[in-house]
C-alpha cells in the first residue's frame, strides 16, 4: 500500500504529464486555469467562422456560407471541456458499455443477441 507521500508524488507527476504549463504555474505560485478551461483557440475559430458566415451572406457566396457554418460548428465543439473523453464509454447501464448485459453491442459483434 503506497504511503501518503507516494500517492501525493504520483498525483503531482500525473498533473505534470497532463498539463505541464499548469503544473509549472502552480509550483511558481502563479496559478492559471487548467487546459480544459482555456478557450482562446475556440473563440478565435468561432470569430473566424462567424466572420466567414457573415461575409458569405453579405456577398451571397454559397461556399463561403458553408465554410462559415462548418468552422463555427467545429468551434462550438471546442467549447466542450470533456471533449477528450469518450462519452458514454465505461458508464454502467449505457448502450455503448460492452460490459453491460442485455444491451446491444456494435453490429457484427458475436455477443450481440
Amino acid at each position: 500500500m503506497p504511503t501518503y507521500d507516494e500517492r501525493l508524488r504520483a498525483l503531482e507527476e500525473q498533473l505534470h504529464r497532463d498539463d505541464p504549463g499548469f503544473a509549472a504555474a502552480m509550483s511558481d505560485g502563479t496559478p492559471r486555469s487548467p487546459r480544459e478551461y482555456r478557450r482562446r483557440n475556440a473563440w478565435l475559430a468561432m470569430a473566424f467562422g462567424l466572420t466567414a458566415l457573415g461575409m458569405g451572406i453579405a456577398i451571397g457566396h454559397g461556399l463561403l456560407i458553408a465554410t462559415g457554418l462548418v468552422v463555427a460548428g467545429a468551434a462550438a465543439h471546442l467549447f466542450d471541456p470533456q471533449r477528450g473523453r469518450l462519452h458514454g464509454k465505461g458508464i454502467p447501464g449505457t448502450p455503448g458499455d460492452p460490459g453491460t448485459a442485455g444491451t446491444p453491442g456494435p453490429p457484427g459483434d458475436p455477443r450481440t443477441p
